[in-house]
């Protein structure tokens, strides 16, 4: 069967398990857009040192780029925003999105847009502010989607973008299954792809999370297609290459008494919790 893949099995209970959405949805605990929708704040709180929700929001024409179900999309809306577009191109989203809308009584400053990141129907200057809250690992194409947000943007304007790297401790974006923390660090994608299919077997949702995640390439090997694996280096790479200077940057360490080795470049991918940046066009 494999020691890799069964030594994953054999260990990923000695973790405690993550709280994670999907999780939270099955169990009837809450929707993915409601728990978006509560988690509003902490996708901007790492700003707040810089730029105010006033900054940000109020009377705002707003792009959320991967807003998922949109809940952090209508939390933006409530802070203000004379409109918030959310994006994404996971169909039945549109659905859960509209119906928090709805209960909220944001519907009329609200719109879910069905579509890609690289391109997307509106004139070039169409939004003050935005948002790519964890987006930046998941998008098969960074830099595309990057110059799609600088299109769109007015002058004056803000993107607002924040990451957790690859090698964070849950980087793998599989730890709605795997506990392990760093688990990309010892085992193969190979490895990690059989027990994650393993380990949600026979979940409500276990064909959506494994379509969303994984897909096969033209050799017929099953790949990992939700994350493009996204480092700290390689994103400050792109903003050079493109000939972009953040108008404020920071790295945020997993805790404070770990800061000393999330500055240190042997460490810093491992020990980073989130990349936070803001462009300014």
């Amino acid at each position: 069967m494999g020691l890799p893949y069964q030594l994953l099995l054999l260990t990923n209970n000695w973790f405690p398990k993550i709280v994670h959405p999907c999780n939270l949805q099955n169990d009837g605990t809450k929707t993915y857009a409601e728990w978006q929708y509560e988690r509003g704040f902490e996708t901007i709180r790492l700003y707040m040192d810089g730029y105010t929700k006033e900054e940000m929001f109020s009377g705002r024409h707003v792009l959320d780029m991967g807003c998922g179900a949109a809940g952090k999309s209508l939390y933006y809306a409530s802070l203000g925003a004379a409109h918030v577009t959310g994006v994404d191109v996971v169909s039945h989203y549109r659905e859960e999105s509209e119906a928090l809308a709805k209960k909220l009584g944001l519907t009329e400053r609200f719109t879910f847009v069905l579509g890609s990141a690289y391109e997307l129907p509106f004139p070039e200057g169409s939004f003050d502010t935005v948002i790519m809250n964890d987006f930046m690992e998941h998008v098969d194409n960074p830099r595309a989607a990057l110059q799609e947000a600088m299109r769109l943007l007015r002058p004056g304007g803000r993107i607002y973008i924040n990451f957790p790297p690859y090698y964070h401790p849950t980087g793998a974006h599989l730890s709605d299954a795997i506990n392990i923390p760093w688990v990309q660090l010892f085992y193969s994608d190979a490895a990690l792809i059989r027990a994650y299919k393993a380990l949600i077997r026979g979940v409500p949702d276990e064909a959506e999370r494994l379509s969303l995640r994984f897909y096969t390439d033209e050799k017929g090997v099953e790949r990992m297609g939700y994350i493009n694996k996204m480092t700290l280096a390689r994103f400050k790479k792109m903003l050079s290459e493109l000939g972009i200077t953040p108008r404020y940057y920071r790295e945020v360490p997993l805790r404070p008494y770990l800061a000393w080795a999330a500055k240190l470049p042997v460490f810093r991918e491992l020990f980073v919790k989130m990349a936070v940046c803001v462009l300014e066009k």
